[in-house]
């Protein structure tokens, strides 16, 4: 290894399960991140810094100011001039570390591009906000057969867990019915601590290191939960369903654009979402919404909220009309940040 890298990484080379070979291997490796939030922001970070040879970024989203408490990439010159999270975390990271290849795409990761973007990866990593996109990524990682890290963090507490196609249970397995009833708790209704996040982030990091440096027999293998505020800890084996949808039918409804939510434009700036036989309790969601969003009102049949530019009007049987926007894209990540996905 040359000199100069061998100083950079020593402390890592220093332990033995990883060594000079396996962080040569970890210089040679290519892992995909979707989501750059909370978790990704800390993954991405703990990965340029430990010697990963590429990093693919994919993110829709912009900076704002309430992502500086807990996504660590980010600056408050990101939040004012309203950056891509993708391009502003390629910056920070390619000044952490200008010898790891750094691409941050500018995208809304779906069924018409998810194969194209973590094809050619050896690792995808979960750092998305919705369980939605988790799933189209399990269908892609199974379809493709690479490997994935699946992590969430809300409020105080997150989750983790690694699958490995064909071998381990896959997210189909472990959330065998999709939840469809109720509001489910996101970082826009009930915050998030970024220690939280933090936490989950780590483990996510120390397993992607496992699987690129060649020592899949030190991965733990298990569901892994942690409340930093209660100090709560978890792990919980999950067995592989042999009538899995997925990994053991090999349907891929989320890849195939079969289990999204159907979107119309429906007026001038305005879309809808036909997310029906979803049962939600409107007063109970119009109290969560009540510290974060403005106007709320409501009624036996219908919520109705503002969150600047945009208005959001959400009906009992989970359907949905958010005005301010023609795109897709924006009506799909509000959705699913203030009523779940």
């Amino acid at each position: 290894m040359d000199p100069k890298l061998y100083e950079r990484y020593s402390r890592q080379i220093l332990f033995t399960e990883i060594g000079e070979a396996g962080q040569l291997r970890l210089l040679e490796a290519r892992a995909a991140l979707v989501g750059c939030g909370a978790l990704g922001t800390a993954l991405a970070n703990l990965l340029v810094r430990a010697g990963l040879g590429s990093l693919r970024i994919i993110d829709r989203d912009f900076v704002e100011p309430s992502n500086l408490q807990r996504q660590t990439l980010f600056v408050e010159a990101d939040a004012r001039d309203a950056l891509p999270k993708a391009v502003a975390a390629e910056r920070r990271l390619r000044a952490i570390n200008s010898g790891v290849e750094i691409e941050g795409v500018v995208a809304d990761l779906g069924p018409h591009n998810a194969e194209e973007l973590l094809a050619s990866y050896a690792l995808i990593l979960d750092g998305t906000d919705n369980f939605e996109t988790r799933c189209l990524l399990n269908d892609a990682a199974v379809k493709l057969g690479v490997p994935w890290i699946y992590a969430a963090a809300v409020s105080s507490y997150g989750v983790t867990m690694t699958i490995l196609p064909g071998v381990t249970a896959c997210l189909a397995c472990l959330v065998r019915t999709p939840a469809q009833q109720g509001v489910e708790e996101t970082c826009d209704t009930v915050g998030v601590l970024s220690a939280a996040a933090g936490v989950i982030a780590s483990i996510q990091a120390a397993e992607a290191i496992k699987l690129l440096v060649g020592k899949r027999e030190a991965l733990h293998g298990q569901l892994i939960s942690f409340d930093v505020w209660s100090g709560r800890f978890q792990a919980i084996r999950v067995a592989r369903n042999p009538g899995c949808v997925t990994c053991a039918r090999r349907e891929f409804r989320y890849l195939e654009g079969e289990a999204q939510p159907r979107l119309t434009l429906c007026g001038r700036d305005s879309v809808q979402i036909h997310e029906h036989g979803r049962q939600l309790d409107l007063a109970a969601l119009g109290r969560r919404l009540q510290p974060t969003a403005a106007e709320v009102r409501s009624n036996d049949f219908l919520l109705r909220f503002r969150v600047p530019p945009y208005e959001m009007t959400v009906f009992a049987d989970g359907r949905a009309i958010v005005k301010g926007t023609r795109d897709p894209g924006v009506a799909r990540s509000l959705y699913a940040r203030y009523i779940g996905a």
